[in-house]
This record gives structure tokens, sequence and C-alpha cells, in this order.
């Protein structure tokens, strides 16, 4: 096999043939021999040399696969280096093997991958060549089209490719001035490729000559001039002659999708001719009378694909067209194309209907926002008072009764059929919330759902917004429907367990969306009819399945229950009851639905009610033991956070303690118990089930903790000593084993307990410092007790013994007290920053909790007690900065993010301090940051910080473009003396960058390196001069450089998700209750 790695002697394609078939057929150890033997030769320099002799000689289509591929490579990374006859030769070459598989009808049958990675090589050559060496292209295509309708057939692909490249790709793989000419040239030389396409469609026969054209014209029509379609044939062409034949349509309703996609007021005429005829045809070939449902099932994969096309088709043309259609006076098109939209939603295909579903949201949308531009103070006050109307209903969120929207020229009258079918639809596929816990498996059994599906939680949320739109729209219709589908679950003529949860998530997701009166109407209709199911139903999962839905629901309705105290109280009773039904699932349900009731009603379990003789918090402390009897401990945690929550909203404070003592009752006893035995012999700590109690009962506290914050106080400060004396103790313990058994100790049972007992500690004061409000007295009697108990423990322990909690302890403890905690800052580093650092710079993986926590802490130090950085020796600032820089280079997002966000933290902190310190900072770390950055930026494994990465380096251009560093960032055998900073860092960035890519022209670089003087002030241009100066490093390697963007798309997701939430507050019931600020 190595023979072939001979550069020296001719290539033996036949040897080569075999090493290829070796690696594809042979035997495993063959095969990996044979792919040591391959990845050498491709990656040989002289490789590509090779070439045209195994494209000549070759029989194995692979073979001449691999050398495409290496013929690729050349294109992309040395083609500006070859001279020109050798750049000639390589074109004519390809040019020549594109003809010659095309001429020939076997080979342009049978290999089709291989003509078109060669299709490939030879669009590679044009984004090099194209127009300016090779300006005859097009015309040269175009003509040699004429001479076969195999290469015709070709040249179609070979056109799309382009097409592709420059308009679909070309942000991500070329500089914006190269895409920004290619584009222009495409668009001035289309008139020939417009002819060549019309001329194949009005007069070819040959089925394949016919798709591969459609194909290329679905890519030229977002962005060739609209003259060439709406007034030329070629709209007439596709209606006439493909729209209709099975073979051609799916490619055809695509072509016209995408001239649905298009908007020119100047050819609405020619849009709704289109779209009438397209229609018709459309209604002869499925009538509106078929079960899409029903029968998309047993139709075959191109009439499926044709519903998928024609679904995409109607939501593109009637987003973008929808007032056109809306304003004829005929109706029957606009309804009969809103009707197939509703077929098509009822298919059981989950794409398909996602795809539906994002056309509903935009037009019931346009439908309410419609709504809520009537003339409110002109409604008739008696409608107001009589009807929940918009003036009334708007102020709470309700919706307004369509007997008062009847009255108004509204677009949703058109729609009122669809809408109601709409409706329909949606409660009848609603899909599963996060919330319920009990689901339906595979084969057929009711069990507990472990694993949350994110596509259906972001699909629900997408299904519900819907919802509570078209309950706006018609609230009244929405009531009649659900009422209708409840009836027939009590009746039992549509029972099944998937019918009752579509409906009772539906209920669920419309919460907010009526006004009060008429939720109340609807909702104690709606449980009780559920709770009279729970009676009529036998069978354990039947049952389940009916509490599931009833505890879903009224989960959802905090608005009513705060309402309605008898009816809040009986839900709680239920939920306790539940909360002993053994049934996978119920008891975590009824757990969940207990805490989020506590958090949206927490006042009213601490106020004592009329008829009452106590507040309820008193009843459910009182009796804490008997409700949670057959809880797990996990599900008794989240009980006592939910007396937490309730706890929290007692305003005297002397009840409010009392409260906190019943609730924490049972726990302190076992403490205590606990405490007093270890006293006399420590032993016990060594026992299993002691650590298991004691790891218990810092959970509840700490679940506890989370939901009181900042009353927790007397609870904490009542065990607080005990707690660090344990902590101590169980430290020495951990310490011992490890003496004697080495680090093997750090893994067994016994040393993992009593690490979860030192965590649970750690958690539960990061817990409260988090929530504390007297920060004065948590610094001053709190802190010290703490950092003597926990930071010379983590500074002795073995790497594998320290527990990364200590970090983020430490870290949120800085973060909080911040100026307060400044002056211990230094112990803190001088406990955890050097044993910390020796964990994790031996490599970028090993302790990757300790790795994260560790760089947390520092830029806390850096952002909120930054003075005491500067208390740092010489040496160990040093370290830290070092530590930062060495974070940048993880391919760990989050270390990654945190070392650059700390280095430009760092550097705003420095400017504004002493001018002595800034200068003597610049002078040692400037070039080095400045020289990481760089390295970071220009890997692609660190894609995902560039943002930061070009924040960072646009901040330090500009301190030195403006001249905010006064002393000199070189040294004397740098540059002259006299040199400003600015011309050094000019000419060592250029010569920097020269020495790391010496295949670049001193040219770009230096247009590069004034980009990054000029462009400061700006981000955006910032970051398209560093895209652009990745995309001309790259052309040499070929790496991908789709993340170049990837910041954009982030930030516009972000401003996209802020937008939404915005909008959805102002909407009763759009935001889910659970999910909106709490009402304190």
């Amino acid at each position: 096999m190595e023979a072939i790695l001979n550069f020296d002697l001719p290539v033996d394609v036949d040897l080569l043939d075999k090493v290829v078939d070796a690696f594809y057929k042979g035997p495993a150890d063959q095969q990996k021999a044979a792919q040591q033997v391959l990845t050498q030769f491709q990656e040989h320099p002289d490789a590509w040399t090779r070439v045209d002799q195994i494209l000549q000689k070759s029989n194995n289509p692979q073979t001449k696969y691999i050398a495409l591929s290496i013929l690729d490579k050349l294109i992309k990374t040395r083609w500006k280096a070859l001279p020109v006859d050798q750049q000639q030769g390589i074109r004519n070459f390809v040019v020549t093997m594109c003809i010659t598989m095309s001429s020939d009808e076997a080979k342009f049958r049978s290999q089709k991958s291989l003509i078109n990675k060669c299709n490939l090589t030879l669009v590679e050559i044009l984004k090099q060549e194209w127009p300016h060496n090779w300006p005859t292209f097009i015309p040269e295509i175009v003509q040699s089209s004429r001479s076969s309708l195999n290469v015709c057939e070709n040249n179609m692909s070979i056109l799309k490719l382009l097409s592709e490249e420059v308009f679909d790709f070309s942000a991500e793989q070329m500089t914006q001035a190269k895409a920004r000419n290619l584009k222009q040239q495409m668009c001035t030389e289309f008139s020939e490729i417009h002819n060549l396409c019309y001329e194949v469609l009005e007069k070819a026969n040959r089925p394949s000559l016919i798709i591969a054209t459609l194909q290329s014209l679905l890519r030229y029509l977002n962005w060739i001039p609209y003259g060439y379609i709406f007034e030329t044939g070629i709209i007439e062409l596709l209606l006439t002659r493909f729209l209709s034949p099975p073979e051609f349509r799916n490619l055809t309703l695509k072509c016209l999708t995408e001239v649905s996609s298009l908007a020119s007021p100047q050819y609405d005429n020619q849009f709704l001719s289109l779209f009438l005829r397209t229609m018709e045809t459309v209604n002869e070939i499925i009538p509106l009378s078929t079960d899409f449902r029903q029968s998309y099932d047993s139709v075959g994969t191109r009439e499926q694909e044709f519903i998928q096309n024609l679904a995409i088709f109607l939501t593109t043309f009637l987003s973008h067209h929808l007032k056109l259609i809306e304003a004829q006076d005929n109706k029957d098109i606009l309804v009969n194309s809103h009707l197939f939209l509703i077929k098509i939603s009822q298919i059981d295909e989950r794409e398909v209907f996602k795809g539906c579903l994002d056309y509903w949201s935009r037009l019931v949308l346009e439908l309410y926002e419609e709504v809520q531009q009537l003339p409110l103070a002109e409604m008739n006050p008696l409608m107001q008072l009589n009807f929940a109307s918009p003036a009334g209903a708007f102020a709470n969120g309700g919706a307004a009764h369509p007997d008062v929207l009847a009255n108004y020229p509204l677009r949703k009258h058109m729609y009122t059929q669809v809408l109601s079918s709409l409706r329909l639809v949606m409660i009848e596929k609603m899909v599963r919330p996060e919330e319920v816990l009990i689901v339906e498996n595979d084969e057929g059994e009711i069990v507990r759902e472990f694993v949350k599906e994110s596509d259906t939680i972001t699909l629900y949320k997408s299904m519900r917004e819907v919802l509570v739109y078209l309950t706006h729209l018609d609230v009244v219709d929405t009531e009649i429907i659900m009422t209708n589908k409840l009836a027939r679950q009590i009746d039992g003529s549509e029972w099944s367990w998937n019918n009752l949860n579509t409906l009772c998530w539906a209920i669920g997701s419309i919460s907010g969306a009526m006004n009060e009166e008429m939720e109340k109407r609807f909702l104690v209709m709606v449980i009780k009819d559920l709770l009279g199911l729970t009676e009529m139903k036998r069978g354990k999962d039947n049952k389940a399945v009916v509490a599931s839905n009833i505890m879903y629901i009224v989960g959802q309705y905090p608005r009513f229950l705060k309402a309605h105290w008898k009816f809040l109280k009986t839900v709680v009773n239920k939920l306790f009851e539940f909360m002993h039904e053994t049934h996978e699932g119920v008891q975590d349900m009824a757990c969940d639905t207990f805490i989020k009731i506590a958090q949206k009603c927490k006042r009213h379990f601490v106020a004592q009610q009329a008829n009452e003789t106590e507040p309820f918090i008193d009843e459910i402390v009182r009796t804490l033991d008997k409700i949670t009897s057959d809880l797990q401990p996990q599900q008794v945690h989240t009980f006592y956070e939910a007396c937490g929550y309730m706890i929290s909203a007692q305003p005297a404070k002397n009840i409010q303690e009392r409260l906190i003592s019943e609730l924490m009752a049972m726990p302190n006893s076992a403490w205590d118990a606990i405490i007093q035995q270890a006293a006399q012999n420590a032993e016990i700590l060594s026992d299993t089930n002691t650590i298991k109690i004691i790891a218990n009962i810092m959970k509840t506290n700490v679940a506890a903790c989370t939901s009181m914050g900042a009353c927790f106080y007397p609870q904490l400060v009542r065990n607080y000593l005990d707690m660090l004396g344990l902590y101590k103790a169980v430290s020495e313990m951990i310490s011992e084993s490890i003496a004697v058994q080495g680090t093997i100790a750090t893994k067994t049972p016994r040393v993992r307990g009593l690490r979860t007992v030192k965590k649970e500690i750690l958690k539960l004061i990061e817990t409260y410092m988090s929530k504390a409000e007297d920060l004065e007295t948590v610094n001053n009697t709190m802190i010290p007790p703490l950092l003597e108990a926990v930071l010379g423990d983590y500074n002795r322990n073995l790497p594998d013994a320290r527990d990364a909690e200590v970090l983020n302890c430490m870290t949120t403890i800085v973060s909080r007290l911040e100026g307060l905690i400044t002056d211990k800052v230094v112990l803190i580093l001088e406990n955890v920053f050097e044993c910390t650092l020796s964990m994790i710079n031996k490599d970028f993986t090993e302790y990757p909790e300790h790795r994260v926590e560790f760089f947390k802490l520092l830029r806390a130090i850096n952002v909120h007690c930054f003075p005491a950085l500067l208390k740092l020796p010489g040496p160990v600032f040093g370290y830290v900065v070092d530590a930062c820089l060495w974070a940048s280079k993880h391919d760990n997002r989050d270390v990654e993010a945190a070392g650059l966000s700390i280095c430009v933290e760092l550097i705003n902190n420095i400017s504004e301090s002493d001018p002595q310190i800034a200068d003597a900072f610049y002078q040692t770390f400037f070039i080095h940051i400045l020289k990481d950055v760089f390295f970071v930026l220009t890997d692609a494994d660190h894609k995902a910080g560039f943002k930061v990465q070009a924040f960072l380096l646009a901040r330090m251009f500009e301190l030195v473009g403006t001249n905010k560093i006064s002393a000199p960032l070189y040294k004397p055998d740098e540059a002259p003396a006299g040199t400003s900073n600015a011309d050094f860092l000019r000419e060592y960035s250029a010569n920097m960058l020269m020495n790391a890519f010496p295949h670049l022209q001193r040219a770009q670089v230096d247009n590069f390196v004034m980009g990054l003087f000029k462009l400061t002030d700006n981000q955006n241009k910032f970051k398209l001069n560093l895209r652009d100066f990745l995309v001309q490093i790259r052309e040499y390697g070929g790496d991908s450089t789709d993340y170049l963007y990837a910041d954009e798309r982030e930030s516009e997701m972000l401003a996209k998700q802020k937008a939404e939430r915005e909008r959805a507050l102002k909407v009763g019931g759009l935001i889910k209750p659970s999910e909106m600020d709490e009402d304190v």
C-alpha cells in the first residue's frame, strides 16, 4: 500500500484502486491500514499533481471521488499561488471531464454522484476565476447546452450549484466584496440563462431534463429581476405544462411557492391570477372533500410530498398576499384555501402541522390586533356592562363577547367558519405541557415521564398562543366546543386517554383569556365534571389520567383560585389525597401542582379566611407529617419549599418565626439528636444511615430556604455553628480515609455520603447568601466562621476531595457582599487560587465543575471587588491574567466566555484606575493579551467566543487609537524611541499576522489592521472586518466558517424572545400563570 506514497515515481493507479477497495470493502485491519495510507496521500502537498492520471486511468468511481476531493482542496487553498498556465490546465481538464462524462449515456446515468462532485469542483474554480479571468463562462455553458440533452441537463445542475454558492452560502464563505461582485455579475448575465431555461421548459419532453431545469429555476426565482418572472411566459408554462403531471407537480409547486414569497404591488394582478389558477388545479388534483387525515398514510411518497408542498405554498402565498385575496368580492377562494390548510393541519404529521401552525399564529395575531384597535370609547355602556366587552374585558385581559364585536366591520368575520374549525383542530391536537408528568407510553401504559421533549414543549407554547388568540376572537365558540367535547367524555362517546388529555391540556392553556365571571362558571363546570369522572371510572390507570388532568388544570388557574377560597382549599386538600396515591407520577404531579399554587396564592394560605378558625398554613404545618407520610424524600423537599413560599408571605415577623419553627420542628429534632450523639461519640457519623439522615435534613433546609429567602435567618442561625462544626468533623473523617486508603477512598460510598453532607451545607449557606438582606450582619457574624471552616480545608485537601461547591459559595458571597467583603478576598484567593489552578491547568477537560466555578469566582472578584486584585503580589496578579487567557482557550463555552469577559472587564477596570497602575498593567500584559486573543479568534474551535473576542479586540484598539495609553507598549529594542503606540501596534499586529499566515499578501493584512483602528466605534462593522479576514485566511484551509454569524443569530433570537414576551404580556392568557412575575 505504501508505494502510492512515493511521489518520486509515477502514480500506480491500479494499486490506488486496490487501496480504496480495501478501505471500503476489506477486513477491519486492512481498512485501518488503507485509511492511514489514503489520509497521508491526500494530505501530501503534491497529491494534486496525480489527479489527472487518477481520473483518466482509474476504474473505481470512489478513487475518482477522492481525486476530485484533492483537487477541491487545492482550489480552495492554493489556487492563487498556481501559475496561470496550471490554472488554465486544471480548468480545461475539469470542464472536459464534465462534458465527457455527461456525453456518455451509461456513465451519465450510473455515476451521478461522481458527476455531481465534478460539477462542484468546477463551481469552486468559478468562485476563484469568474468573472475576471473567465468572462465568457455564461455564454460558453449556454452554448454547450445545445450540443446534447445530457450536457444540457448537467449544465443546469452546474448553474444551480453556482446560484446556491453565490446567493445562499456566500455570506459565510466569501468576503463581502467578492460576494457582492458575483451576485451583480449573475444578475447582469442572467438573460442568457433565462432564455435557455425558457427554451427547455417550452420545448423539451425529456423528464430528467425538465426536472433539472425546474430545480435550477427554483434556485433563481428568489433573486432574479422580477421582469423575468412576471413579464415573460415562465409562470404560464409552469401552470399549463407542469403543475398537473404527477412527475413535475412537486417541483412546480415549489417554484410557484418561491414566486409567492416575492412582493411587488405592480404585479398584484399576476399574483392573483397565479393563486386562482393554482388553486383551481389543486382542487382538481385533490378535492377539498377528501379526508386528508385518513388518506395521508395510505398514499405514496410523491402524493405525501405534494400535500406538504401544498401546505408550504398556501402558507407562503397567504402570508405575503392575504390582503389581496381578502379584497376580492368573492370570498370563496379565501375560505377554500384556508379550509385546505385546516384539512392539512389535521394530518398526524408533526412537521407538516408545525408549518401550518406558523401561519395560523400570524393570522390569529393579526385578527386579534385589529380587534384591539377598535374605538373603545364609543362602545355602548350597556353592552359593556352586559357583555365582557373590549372596554371592560381588555382592562383585565379577558376576551370580548362576540356579540359586541359583531357590530364592527372586522376581518375576523370573513373567517368565522375557518376559525371555528381551527379551534377544534387546536383542541384535538393539543400536545402535552411540560407540567404534565403522567404519559401514555408506546405500549399503552400510563407511566411517569422522566425525559422532557424540548420539541413538544416548544410546540405546546405555539399551540397555546394560537388557542388564546382564538379564544379572544370568539370566547363563546371556544367554550361551546370545549363544553361539548367534555360532555362526550362524560357520556363515553369519545372517551379515551388521548382525547381527555388533549381537551384538558387545551382548557388549561387558555387560563386568563376569559373574563373572570365566565372563567368561574366554566372552570367550576369543568372541575365538577372531572371529579365526577374520577368516581365514574374504574382502574388505576383511568383514575391516574383523570387525576393528572385535574391537577394540571387547577395549577393553570391561580386567578380563579385566589378569588374563591373554598374552592382553593378543596383543591389543595384533593392534592393532599393524591399525595397518598401510589400510581407512578401522581405524587410528583401533586407536589408540583401544590408548589405552583403556593407560589401564586401564598397570601391566601397565611391569612385567616372567613368562617375559618385559623390560617390554612397552620393546619398544613400541624398535619405535615400525615400529609407527607407516603412521599419520597425529594417530594417532601418540594412540599417544604411550597410551605416556605406561604410562610414568606406572612407580614407579622413573630408569627412568621413561629411558623418557621413549627415547619422545621421535625428536621430540627432529628438534627439535635444527631449533634448530641456525635458530641459524645463521633463514630456515629461513620454510620451510613446517619449520613443519609443528615443529608436529607440539609436538603430539607435548602428547600425551605429557597422559597423563604431572607426570612429563613432564624432557622439558619439556630444550627449555623453546629453545621460548620459538622463540616469540619466530616472533612477530617474524609481526610483520614484518604490518608489510609489513598485517592480511591473518594469513590467509596462512605466518603461520597460524607461529601454529600458537606455539599448540602455549602448549598444551604450559598442559597441563603443569595437571598440575604441584612448584608452587614451577614458579613460580620456569618462570614468569618464560614471562611475559617471552609477555606483551609479546601486548600489542604487532595484535588479529588475538593468540592467545587466551595468556589460556588465564595462566588455568591463576593457577588452579594461586594465592597463589604473586599478585605477578605485576598484570604479567599490565597486558599483557593493556586491549588485550583494546579488542578485545571494540565489540560482542558479534568475537573470540569471546578473549572467553571473557578472562573466564575475570578469574574465575580474582578467585577465586585476589583481593588482587592490590585493588592495581590505582582506574580500572583500575573497568574490571574494568565488564568483568564487560559480560560479563553477552552472549548467549554462557559469557561471560554468567562475568560474573555474577565479580560474585557479587567481592561475596563484598569482603564479607570490610577494612571501609574494602568501604565504598568498595559506594559506588562497588553501585547500578551492581544496575541492570545488573535490566537483564539483565528482558531475555529473557539467559534463560540467570536462576539466577545471581537468586543475585546475593539476595546484594545480603541484604547491605543484614542491615545488612552500613555506609557509605551514596546520595549526599547522593539521600536525607536518616540514611536507612538498606534504606529507600533499597527506594525506589530501586521507582522504577527504575516508570520502566522504567510500565504496572505501584505496589502491584505495592512488593510485589515487599518480597519481594526478605524472601526472601533462601530461594533458591527468591526466584526464584519474580522469576518472578512477570517474568510481570507481560511481560503487556504477550507475550514467551515458557519460560526461567523453565530452571535448575530443568538442576539436576534434573544431580542425576538424579549419582544415576544413584551407583546404577550399585553394579551390576557398569553403568558402562562407560572411564567408571570409573582403577584407579591
